[in-house]
């Protein structure tokens, strides 16, 4: 048995969890998300419990029964106290302000990148480089970062650009210092 698989996801209260077929619903105080899982695996509500089965021991099954019972309690998390992702813009001149529901950014280009938020996602810029982006859909908090991070990620010399904020930059040496023994 998947060790991940087998671990009932507890429900807390205020949280309803609905189960049509393979189509999973949640519902909490900060929204309703729906996801299809995989017809093999079963799950059942019992009480404030969710648990995941599978009907075999193949190898796409074993894979499958650790994802569904983590994307289903991640799906509970998201619902109850949501998720965020922290970017923080190192560089001279590098900064974000939001205006609206566009976030600003000033990143060393020629013009301006405006970036929007969208029904799932709201952008928090509490300083001018710092970005907080906040949502209940885990995979889509994390993309959307990750775009956000891509316009311009950190660059190894001097370390300017959008990182997350507990990321580390491995730094390199200047030209100047490579000759030098």
């Amino acid at each position: 048995m998947s060790r991940i698989g087998r671990k009932p996801i507890a429900v807390p209260a205020g949280v309803e969890v609905k189960v049509d077929g393979s189509v999973v619903t949640v519902k909490g105080p900060k929204g309703t998300l729906t996801k299809e899982f995989k017809p093999q695996m079963t799950v059942t509500v019992d009480g404030a419990e969710v648990h995941v089965t599978r009907p075999d021991d193949e190898a796409e099954n074993r894979a499958l029964h650790g994802l569904t019972r983590t994307l289903i309690a991640n799906m509970i998390e998201g619902v109850t106290n949501g998720f965020s992702k922290t970017l923080e813009i190192n560089g001279v001149g590098y900064r974000c302000q939001k205006q609206g529901k566009d976030l600003n950014l000033t990143l060393g280009f020629s013009h301006p990148v405006v970036v929007s938020d969208n029904d799932d996602i709201t952008i928090e810029s509490p300083q001018p480089n710092q970005i907080i982006i906040k949502g209940i859909d885990k995979q889509k908090v994390g993309q959307f970062a990750a775009e956000v991070r891509g316009i311009r990620p950190p660059e190894p010399y001097k370390g300017k650009g959008i990182k997350y904020a507990n990321e580390v930059v491995r730094r390199k040496e200047g030209k100047a210092a490579k000759g030098k023994k």
